[in-house]
């Protein structure tokens, strides 16, 4: 079984993906569930899990939907906004399958506020979210989001937090010691597992041997059992795609044990996000 942790689809007439525009290429278009399968069934993946790709309830709503209709869909990681502990039961109350909801992200990497994720509004919400038995992904952490990152999973050891795209390294554009530095100390904190996605970048090539010092990386400070692969389709459509993301990938994590390879494949999203895993429940 192989699971993709991390897929977005979207409708632009949803009207709340403020961020697409023409400036975007490619990316300015829609991205369905029925694309989203069949690149899934090409590539021999088992299923996915969605996630939001703006801060609107609409936009999770239609991932929810998305599930609805669609048995390969794992799981949904939608929005909540991290600094209104307040709304959170009536945010959650307008998802109506909340069995499918596994977690939750805000898009913080927008934010310029460095100490976003260090706000007590935001720790509130971070212990309510334990409560909900939901995780907190974080997203392109790395340069401004993974110092809160790391003070949040300090001051909520029973939160499952989950670092989006190894809190996108900067390869190619220097500030890779930092990097490394940072997501070792967020890694030491048990409870944080790691999506191994979104790696591709204008500034560096992509390719087994050009991503190895990340992965060694990775396999090293989280080890295989807080690790799992992601595609981040369709933010790859403009550059290695689909095809060449899952083969890269499928060539790093064939080197470990066959065990070890479940743990990265889908163990890991299955424990980390509580996700009903079977190929029958996928099919």
């Amino acid at each position: 079984m192989r699971l993709d942790a991390h897929l977005h689809v979207w409708e632009r007439s949803l009207g709340v993906y403020h961020w697409i525009g023409p400036h975007l290429g490619s990316l300015d278009d829609d991205f369905t569930p029925v694309q989203a399968q069949r690149l899934l069934e090409a590539a021999d993946m088992t299923g996915a899990v969605l996630v939001q790709a703006a801060d609107a309830i609409a936009d999770t709503r239609y991932l929810l939907d998305a599930a609805a209709a669609n048995p390969w869909v794992a799981g949904v990681i939608g929005w909540v906004d991290l600094e209104r502990p307040d709304v959170l039961e009536e945010s959650l109350a307008a998802y109506d399958a909340r069995d499918v909801l596994c977690g939750v992200r805000q898009l913080v990497h927008d934010d310029v506020r460095p100490d976003m994720l260090s706000l007590p509004m935001v720790r509130r919400t971070a212990q309510l979210l334990v409560e909900h038995d939901l995780a907190l992904d974080v997203p392109d952490a790395f340069p401004n989001q993974i110092r809160g990152a790391i003070e949040m999973a300090q001051a909520s050891p029973d939160l499952t937090l989950v670092l989006d795209h190894l809190g996108k390294p900067p390869r190619g554009r220097g500030g890779m010691e930092s990097w490394a530095a940072q997501v070792r100390e967020l890694a030491s904190h048990p409870q944080v597992v790691a999506k191994v996605s979104g790696l591709q970048c204008a500034e560096a090539p992509f390719g087994a041997v050009p991503l190895r010092q990340v992965w060694e990386l990775a396999l090293e400070v989280f080890g295989p059992s807080r690790l799992m692969f992601g595609s981040d389709w369709p933010m790859i459509v403009d550059g290695p795609g689909y095809a060449e993301v899952t083969d890269v990938s499928a060539q790093l994590i064939g080197e470990l044990s066959a065990a070890e390879q479940d743990w990265v494949w889908w163990r890991t999203a299955k424990e980390t996000y509580r996700l009903p895993l079977t190929r029958e429940e996928l099919s």
